[in-house]
């Protein structure tokens, strides 16, 4: 996309329903496909750092930049976490993103850095399935029914047109049939049955596709349920003692990962390192690398794929700029 970024003396703030009306699970993993190889080298990413506000709560701040004419940008994403909010009735994450030009330096827009980490958290697992999924994947499974689950539903039918049915369990019953009501009144999802069930075993075992995105700390995914050739989209993990497979479903399947950092803070990993299940030497590569070639996706129709993401700055970026420049392009 070309920079307009000069220009702009304002900044502007780009509402939820704008970026919601903007974006398309369709066009950021189609961004993502086409950018993240192109601009990787560019991009500085630090560590994201995190704050203690309280006891319970945090800070956390998550920059990254790039000095390429295709990307000239900074952004910064600040979230606070602050889980006690379920009493209130309250979403217990909260955040905004910053994007700031890397010529200038002036500020030029802010938008919600929740949906934006929706839609990005998504697309990642929809252009990783992309790759590594079966090209006659029929079934997706959806384990969990959280703010995450409708999004990943919808970047998986993005990038795998061929699926027809998907299945959602969520520990309660009544929110995965919520979902499945919902999705199947939603327009723009013709021709797919979306329907729920309790029973997680019996749902795995069904899966072409497996998608979690649970806070779990006790494996939901056992690897022996996984049917020959499926591929294990796994989201909700980011610290040491979340899990939401068991050792076994890493042993079974190639693991393939968003970035590096996964290595060091997905509870399936780190736990599967420690164990002795498999080594840093036997992950398959990163999302970089598949894209571009460097690592082979995929061997065959029986191979179990594994996908673990973690998130990152340079995909936030991205999500960003992608907003932004569609932003300008429709009012100017």
């Amino acid at each position: 996309m070309a920079s307009t970024t000069i220009a702009i003396t304002s900044p502007i703030f780009i509402t939820t329903q704008s970026l919601h009306t903007i974006l398309s699970h369709q066009t950021l993993i189609d961004h993502f496909h086409s950018s993240l190889p192109t601009v990787s080298a560019s991009l500085s990413t630090p560590l994201r750092q995190n704050h203690a506000v309280s006891p319970t709560s945090s800070l956390l701040l998550m920059p990254s930049w790039s000095t390429s004419p295709s990307l000239p940008y900074i952004g910064v994403k600040l979230v606070t976490y602050f889980p006690q909010n379920s009493t209130l009735s309250l979403p217990g994450i909260h955040a905004s993103y910053v994007l700031f030009s890397s010529a200038t330096g002036q500020t030029l827009a802010s938008m919600d850095g929740t949906a934006l980490t929706l839609f990005r958290t998504s697309c990642v697992s929809g252009l990783a399935s992309r790759i590594l999924a079966r090209d006659d994947s029929k079934v997706l499974v959806m384990v969990g029914a959280g703010a995450l689950a409708p999004h990943l539903i919808k970047a998986h039918l993005a990038a795998r047109p061929g699926l027809e049915r998907v299945v959602i369990w969520n520990r309660t019953v009544e929110k995965a049939r919520n979902l499945a009501e919902q999705l199947q009144q939603s327009s723009g999802l013709d021709g797919v049955c979306f329907e729920s069930n309790g029973c997680l075993e019996e749902v795995v075992g069904m899966g072409d596709i497996v998608s979690c995105a649970t806070n779990s700390e006790a494996p939901l995914v056992k690897g022996q349920k996984l049917k020959p050739g499926a591929h294990l989209d796994l989201v909700g993990s980011f610290k040491h003692s979340m899990r939401e497979c068991d050792d076994e479903a890493i042993r079974r399947g190639r693991v393939f990962v968003d970035n590096e950092a996964a290595l060091v803070e997905a509870g399936e990993l780190v736990g599967a390192f420690e164990r002795g299940v498999i080594t840093k030497e036997d992950i398959g590569g990163n999302l970089v690398e598949l894209i571009m070639g460097e690592k082979v996706g995929r061997r065959d129709s029986e191979e179990v794929t594994v996908f673990k993401s973690v998130g990152s700055a340079a995909v936030d970026i991205l999500a960003a700029q992608l907003v932004y420049e569609t932003y300008l392009q429709q009012n100017n």
